[in-house]
């Protein structure tokens, strides 16, 4: 009875929010999850490009490590505001999908894909132009730096790429088809990890890149993405609700623009406190050496595979809830909103177990050296119980965005 009351959509929506006839149990979970799914891998996948990475140039030693990971929080701190235009593209389009209305949806595809642009070219020139101080106050000490920088100015070359490949796919989440940004996000880490394989360590004739190589890997998975997301708007089927045409027109149209920033305020916010601190954290931790660093660049990457599922189910609770107010249902959007919370419970759940009782082998996959198994040991086992709170909190802020709650 009492998982009955926690799991069953009969007790998710107050007998006073009900506007009509709800789903049974089953039904509600399975739209649920026909959305959430795609959502959740495609957000495991993009923090499965910085883990591949990590992974792969772990058998280069503890510096390689150190200089891939010490990159990851500036590269995020860029993206603060890519990420937080994408939450106002995802909620209009959704709104607009709710609505029936896909001239607007589109206009708002449009709008989200040259401030994306505009956004990642000019920041994209300022991080590369300034890497070295930027990674030096980053933490960077002399042994990492130069790797440092030659890896994140390449991996900044294909962000302007990436970053309009995340619009298009927030878009797309928007209208419930989150499948094409999973299967863009799976042919990446393909191209990343067969490019990892050839490029670091040399193999099949390739030249042995190390550092480089990771980066130019990561670069080319990026573009990869790119062209698959541009072509599910560019040659969609017919019956498909966002597409761009030949008649469009790419001014800046400024009530779209006011809309989008009016929803993605908030969440740019949002994101500065949260990278802020991130960058902070790994900037005081980069000060006590590099095998510390190493060991924590691994614990790290184990967190924000967690946080993926969580921002994963978020984006799709998102998407659903602005659905059920452009319907006129309310109590469709608190449904799916807590359904995906539900959903998230049990992955957080497994994951809570799993980064407590194989901390071990987890960590081994990235670094098996004594000192950093040593040095990683009790991070991981708090890792695992943040999941447990985090993955809840990031899917209901998903919801709230999804509302035009930011």
């Amino acid at each position: 009875m009492f998982l009955r009351r926690i799991f069953s959509a009969a007790y998710m929506v107050p007998a006073g929010r009900v506007c009509g006839e709800l789903p049974s149990s089953p039904l509600a979970y399975r739209n649920a999850l026909a959305i959430a799914w795609p959502s959740a891998l495609e957000s495991f996948l993009v923090a499965l490009i910085a883990a591949i990475d990590t992974i792969m140039v772990g058998d280069l030693g503890p510096e390689a490590i150190a200089a891939v990971g010490i990159a990851f929080q500036p590269r995020y701190m860029v993206r603060i505001f890519i990420i937080s235009l994408n939450v106002g593209v995802t909620t209009i389009v959704a709104r607009r999908r709710g609505e029936n209305d896909p001239e607007s949806a589109n206009r708002c595809l449009r709008q989200g894909i040259i401030l994306s642009m505009l956004f990642s070219f000019v920041l994209g020139v300022i991080v590369i132009t300034f890497a070295p101080g930027l990674l030096v106050f980053s933490g960077a000490g002399p042994d990492i730096l130069d790797d440092a920088v030659l890896y994140y100015r390449i991996i900044m070359v294909g962000n302007l790429f990436y970053s309009v490949s995340l619009t298009i796919n927030a878009a797309q989440r928007g209208v419930g088809n989150t499948k094409i940004s999973m299967t863009t996000n799976l042919t990446a880490n393909v191209i990343n990890l067969i490019f990892n394989y050839l490029l670091i360590g040399g193999r099949l004739g390739f030249p042995r890149w190390g550092v480089m190589g990771a980066a130019i890997a990561t670069a080319l998975g990026n573009f990869i993405a790119f062209v698959m997301s541009l072509h599910s708007i560019l040659q969609p089927k017919k019956q498909s609700f966002l597409r761009l045409n030949r008649t469009d027109k790419w001014r800046i149209d400024i009530p779209t623009v006011r809309q989008i920033f009016r929803i993605s305020s908030g969440a740019v916010a949002e994101q500065f406190f949260t990278r802020f601190g991130l960058f902070t954290y790994s900037k005081i931790v980069a000060v006590l050496g590099t095998i510390p660093f190493a060991a924590h660049q691994i614990v790290m990457n184990a967190l924000s595979i967690s946080f993926s599922f969580g921002e994963g189910l978020g984006a799709a609770s998102s998407a659903m809830v602005g659905q059920g107010l452009g319907r006129e249902r309310p109590d469709h959007s608190i449904l799916y909103g807590k359904i995906c919370q539900r959903i998230g419970l049990i992955i957080s759940v497994v994951l809570c177990v799993s980064f407590v009782t194989l901390r071990v082998p987890i960590v081994s996959v990235f670094n098996d050296s004594a000192e950093i198994l040593a040095m990683s040991s009790i991070p991981m086992i708090l890792t695992g119980f943040a999941c447990l709170y985090q993955v809840s909190s990031t899917i209901f802020s998903g919801s709230l965005r999804g509302a035009g709650d930011v």
